[in-house]
């Protein structure tokens, strides 16, 4: 198995410290590594939502189950088309808001190959 998932060792309100002393706002996550979730890379907004092209690298990096975060007040939403292509690449994939994401991605990091979108705020 590759190297697991980074956890993340706080949430807050605009900030995800994961470990390593990394601090990010929006942040992917996947096996061996994380990087900062940047929306202008693919045009993504709060409304429609998250894409398949801002999940494509997890899956890219290993991850065979994803969890997208609807951020803290479930303001943010996920493409109904991005579940139903992840679902058809065999992913399995989990949409919670953010503290309940972070609880279940930090519990899948050590023995599955797990990737994670989460947004800290809204």
């Amino acid at each position: 198995m590759s190297a697991p998932s980074p956890k993340i060792l706080n949430i807050s309100w605009g900030r995800i410290e994961i470990e390593d002393d990394k601090v990010f706002k929006d942040i992917k996550l996947f096996p061996g590594g994380c990087r900062e979730w940047n929306w202008k890379e693919t045009g993504t907004q709060h409304f429609p939502g998250i894409q398949y092209s801002d999940v494509k690298e997890l899956i890219e990096n290993g991850a065979e189950e994803i969890v997208l975060t609807r951020g803290v007040l479930g303001r943010l939403r996920v493409r109904k088309s991005t579940i139903r292509r992840l679902k058809a690449d065999g992913i399995t994939v989990h949409v919670l808001k953010t503290k309940k994401a972070v609880k279940l991605y930090n519990s899948l990091t050590n023995n599955r190959k797990i990737g994670a979108l989460i947004h800290s705020t809204c």
